[in-house]
């Protein structure tokens, strides 16, 4: 998804401290402005990466994920990952202890964050980082926990393929996802024949080129749309030829209209 220019922040000093700490769970809140980006790191816990306000793209060597305020990346324990804001984000992220509970996910996705949720992390970032043992504040950790078990998961992943002629279509795609041309064009423009590209697509991402192409342009509006640009406007920059048939697909994909969702995530605020 196209970023504004990046300023590359430096990961904070603090976090080897925190995520010492004797605690399971240890909340942390950092603010970012439009452009910064955390460059690719990993940690020694799991990570749940939660943005109260502001939208950011949080991106492994894998897949790009898209996170709006009523959504959060969950990151294993090891899992290199870099974070792009997308606008003026409120970052607020949970550090848990790698084997705390196996029912936590396994695998990096996007989990939907109910209200509770979601106010029970601002919380425990206001309670600070260090909790003691059996306390109303280390009480609310343990019912962060079970409330990640029971998020659902939200289709917001952007498999990145490996190939480097996918990759360069994945890249033009990504900066330009309006980009009509069909894959018979992006053969041609980066050196494979269309029956190769067609193949690869689906094994390397687990979609075709259509259906990647899709998503690439679903993530692109939401981040848009999270920015306050104009259905009409969001439509004409992801390639669609009117408003009607973006908001079609944008119903086909999510359930629900633009307006209902920018309106939905204004009430999330």
């Amino acid at each position: 998804m196209p970023q504004a220019r990046q300023s590359v922040q430096s990961i904070s000093k603090d976090l080897d401290r925190l995520e010492s700490l004797p605690q399971p769970v240890v909340a942390y809140g950092r603010d970012l402005a439009r452009g910064d980006t955390l460059a690719f790191h990993s940690h020694r816990r799991a990570q749940l990466v939660y943005a109260s306000d502001g939208i950011m793209t949080v991106t492994t060597r894998y897949a790009a994920y898209l996170v709006p305020p009523q959504r959060a990346v969950w990151m294993p324990a090891g899992v290199e990952h870099r974070i792009d804001a997308c606008s003026d984000v409120n970052m607020r992220t949970l550090y848990i202890e790698p084997g705390i509970s196996a029912d936590l996910p396994i695998e990096v996705c996007v989990l939907n964050v109910a209200p509770l949720l979601r106010e029970l992390i601002i919380t425990a970032v206001a309670n600070g980082p260090t909790v003691t043992a059996d306390t109303p504040a280390s009480r609310i950790m343990t019912v962060i926990l079970d409330q990640i078990r029971s998020q659902s998961v939200a289709a917001l992943a952007l498999p990145l393929p490996s190939d480097p002629r996918l990759r360069r279509v994945a890249q033009g795609l990504t900066d330009y996802p309006g980009d009509p041309r069909d894959l018979s064009a992006w053969a041609s423009e980066v050196g494979a024949s269309t029956r190769t590209l067609v193949r690869l697509f689906p094994v390397q991402t687990g979609m075709t080129f259509r259906e990647w192409r899709q998503q690439c342009r679903l993530l692109h509006a939401l981040e848009l749309l999270a920015s306050g640009a104009s259905v009409t406007a969001v439509a004409l920059e992801t390639g669609y030829d009117n408003s009607s048939a973006f908001i079609a697909m944008f119903r086909r994909c999510l359930g629900t209209t633009p307006l209902r969702y920018v309106n939905d995530m204004a009430r999330s605020h």
